[in-house]
C-alpha cells in the first residue's frame, strides 16, 4: 500500500454545548463536537465525534468569547488520549488510501456491451 504523504489530518470544532451558568461562570462548555479531515486531491478521509469536557470550580476559566479553536482542539485531544488521536488520524489517511487503491472492485461484466 502506498502511504499518503500529501494529506495532513486537520482537526476542527463543529459545535460546543454549554451550561448557561455553572459555578458562577457563564457559557461553560461541557461537550465539544469535532471533526477530522484529510484531503489528498480528489480523495477525502473524514471522522466526526464528540467528547465531554469538565470545568472544575476554581480552576482557570476562559470566557466562551475568548476561546480559540486551538485551545478547544487541545481539550478534545486530551480527552481522547494520544493513542485514540493517533488511531483517528491514521484512519482518515487509510480512508484515502482505500479510495486510491480499492481492495475490492466490480468491473463490468465481460459479456455486456
Amino acid at each position: 500500500m502506498v502511504t499518503t504523504k500529501s494529506a495532513v489530518p486537520t482537526w476542527g470544532v463543529v459545535q460546543m454545548d454549554c451550561y448557561p451558568e455553572k459555578d458562577n461562570e457563564t457559557d461553560v462548555v461541557f461537550t465539544v463536537h469535532w471533526n477530522l479531515t484529510a484531503v489528498d486531491g480528489e480523495y477525502t478521509g473524514y471522522s466526526y465525534g464528540s467528547v465531554g469536557v469538565t470545568f472544575e470550580a476554581g480552576s482557570p476559566f476562559t470566557p466562551y468569547a475568548d476561546l480559540t479553536q486551538d485551545q478547544v482542539i487541545g481539550w478534545v485531544k486530551e480527552a481522547l488520549g494520544e493513542e485514540q488521536v493517533a488511531s483517528l488520524e491514521a484512519s482518515v489517511l487509510a480512508q484515502i488510501e482505500t479510495q486510491k487503491n480499492p481492495p475490492v472492485v466490480a468491473p463490468p461484466l465481460p459479456w455486456v456491451a
